[in-house]
């Protein structure tokens, strides 16, 4: 199903990639303003491409003059660019590493099936990444894309090249350690291209980045009337790929910040309206919330005027939610929390209300939630479980999306650890043909 390319990966030349922590950054949609502002002080930052901090144009004559004089650098050979991201959780003292591959993949469109989608995007970010991406045609951070491999195929190629790594960062923004290196085996690669040639990728994070890669391939396709032939470069997009059925891929949850009542009432109010729903019972701590609530059916903790309650969905109450959309996205906890909580009970209707509503603020850190109902700076705090990797399969599959923020992928990808070029004169290599064999069978 999916067909993906090896690419000639641009990176930092050999003396400034011995201090790669210096030049990434984060992802443009997770990058805070203080952060940004820090990295633009490094004029070699990645940032400046990924992020730029005027203009698409103004990214374009960096990316030109970076090239020119030697900042980044193009690999001779086409390759498939593994990466390892080593990290811990709070809490825990188990490392994992999250094993995966960088890639070029067809640009699907969501109707053909092939690359899954699970969120639905903003189209003023999408048309943002979409200018940067016709600008400079190069692609500066990876998508995180799963397909699922049970058998574990693919890792025992990435555990061998990562014997040779081409580079790793020290920790980066997020307290990960990353690993690159390269896949330049001609029969491995299309080893690579045949498990994923029966497969279909769920497309984890970057739904805005890959949004904006389609823009740009069917904005070409246009301006060719007719003459594209299906393999110039803008028909491909970046991509990290790790296996759905490792168990070192992890997604945490993302909490609800309750920042006003929308209909003017109190939290006493919001207590007793919540109570057709759902069993609500008090509890001592807040901070053991996420415990209280961990692997329990439609439960969630909340934080209000300094008092922490249990709330789980009375069985009875689920044959009320009546949105329109698939059983798989009616039995997620969040979708009972935005039905049940924000419109039922708040009188924000519907979910495309609500993912404009600005009541609500979502955060991932418990105690973050917990202070600022304290501060006064929100009513109150919504503790949520996290989403499975099951669960995101199984919506995907049924053709549709999550609430807004349902999951957290961690770590993330970060940008300026390896970067691709989309440009006519700056993909070839005598190997193209070699990989583009028409049968490729898993």
């Amino acid at each position: 199903m999916a067909e993906i390319q090896p690419v000639r990966g641009w990176r930092y030349n050999p003396t400034l990639s011995t201090t790669i922590d210096a030049y990434v950054s984060p992802l443009f949609d997770v990058v805070s303003a203080k952060q940004r502002e820090a990295l633009y002080q490094n004029p070699l930052n990645s940032i400046h491409l990924t992020v730029p901090r005027t203009d698409a144009p103004a990214a374009a004559g960096l990316l030109a003059e970076w090239k020119t004089t030697g900042v980044l650098r193009q690999d001779a050979l086409p390759g498939i660019y593994a990466y390892y991201q080593y990290f811990r959780l709070p809490g825990s003292t188990r490392e994992y590493c999250r094993k995966g591959f960088m890639c070029h993949i067809r640009a699907y469109d969501w109707d053909e099936n092939v690359v899954l989608r699970h969120e639905n995007t903003l189209p003023a970010s999408v048309n943002d990444r979409a200018e940067l991406l016709a600008r400079t045609q190069f692609q500066t951070s990876a998508t995180h894309g799963l397909y699922r491999d049970d058998d574990f195929e693919l890792e025992t190629y990435l555990d061998e090249a990562m014997l040779s790594p081409l580079y790793e960062t020290v920790e980066d923004y997020q307290g990960a350690r990353d690993v690159l290196a390269v896949i330049q085996d001609a029969a491995i690669i299309q080893r690579f291209q045949a498990v994923l040639a029966g497969r279909e990728v769920i497309l984890a994070d970057g739904h805005h980045r890959y949004e904006g890669s389609l823009a740009y391939r069917q904005a070409r396709e246009l301006a060719a009337d007719g003459t594209a032939t299906g393999r110039e470069p803008w028909n491909y997009h970046l991509m990290y790929l790790t296996n759905a059925a490792a168990d070192d891929l992890r997604i945490l949850p993302t909490h609800r910040l309750l920042l006003e009542m929308p209909n003017g009432g109190t939290v006493a109010d919001l207590v007793r309206e919540l109570e057709p729903y759902f069993v609500v019972q008090p509890k001592e701590d807040a901070n053991d919330l996420p415990d209280i609530i961990a692997g329990k059916q439609w439960a969630f903790g909340l934080y209000a005027a300094g008092q922490a309650y249990k709330l789980r969905l009375r069985p009875e109450a689920h044959a009320l939610l009546n949105w329109p959309t698939t059983d798989e996205v009616k039995a997620l906890d969040l979708t009972v929390l935005h039905f049940f909580v924000f419109q039922q009970v708040l009188g924000v209707m519907g979910a495309d209300a609500q993912r404009a509503w600005l009541g609500v603020a979502y955060v991932r850190s418990l105690l973050d939630c917990l202070q600022r109902v304290d501060r006064g700076e929100a009513v109150a705090a919504f503790i949520v479980n996290e989403v499975t990797m099951a669960e995101v399969e199984a919506v995907c599959h049924s053709g549709a999306v999550m609430p807004p923020k349902s999951t957290f992928f961690y770590p993330k990808t970060i940008g300026g650890f390896l970067f691709t070029s989309i440009a006519d004169d700056e993909t070839g290599n005598p190997f193209v043909e070699f990989f583009q064999a028409p049968a490729l069978s898993a």
